[in-house]
């Protein structure tokens, strides 16, 4: 008698609903993909489907937002040092990316960018990204200025260097193919600049 526990795990609803999702984008196009098809090709309800994603784009964006969790969690790890210290925080929000970015392998990147043109996301490539980008950004110049006693401008337009730097990277990082490696290598390269003219800029 065979084990019910044998052979392939079971996959997790958002897993199977993620994966009809991408089968549909590549058959048929993202923009001809309605969410009751990709409901119906992973059998559950359009109710289930919005039960994990708010919207069809956000299946695109996976990885990518669970990583927006984790860059909190890491910054809240960092930060129980009520201390203020402008370079502290700032390396701190570095080492804070850096960590997150480490988690991303090869098999890792968003569909968003590797697969773009074969799903004809088109524009909303750009209108999806928008908000992750600022969520980045936001959590950065929060962490900047509570920990760094950086003003607000100067934290946001701060954090928004840093928020673009990491974009970057992540996007040349995902088009580089299979021998692309992990994340945070691309991550720390595109940084040193801008870590650089920071640290000039405190020496002033």
């Amino acid at each position: 008698m065979t084990s019910a526990r044998a052979g392939r795990p079971r996959r997790s609803s958002r897993e199977t609903i993620e994966d009809a999702a991408v089968e549909l984008f590549l058959e048929q196009g993202y923009p001809r993909t309605s969410v009751d098809q990709i409901a119906q090709r992973a059998g559950v309800s359009r109710a289930s489907f919005f039960n994990y994603f708010a919207a069809k784009s956000d299946v695109l964006w996976v990885g990518v937002d669970d990583s927006a969790h984790r860059l909190a969690e890491e910054l809240g790890r960092v930060s129980a040092d009520e201390a203020v210290d402008p370079g502290r925080a700032m390396e701190e929000a570095v080492a804070a990316v850096l960590a997150v970015a480490a988690d991303f392998g090869p098999e890792r990147a968003p569909w968003a960018v590797t697969e773009a043109e074969a799903m004809g996301i088109g524009d909303e490539l750009g209108a999806s990204a928008l908000p992750r980008f600022a969520a980045l950004a936001a959590a950065l110049a929060d962490h900047l200025e509570k920990h760094g006693g950086m003003e607000r401008t100067i934290a946001r337009s701060t954090s928004a260097a840093l928020a673009a730097a990491v974009a970057t990277a992540a996007v040349d990082w995902a088009r580089a193919g299979s021998r692309r490696g992990t994340l945070a290598p691309w991550v720390d390269a595109a940084l040193v600049p801008l870590r650089a003219g920071l640290g000039s800029s405190r020496s002033a």
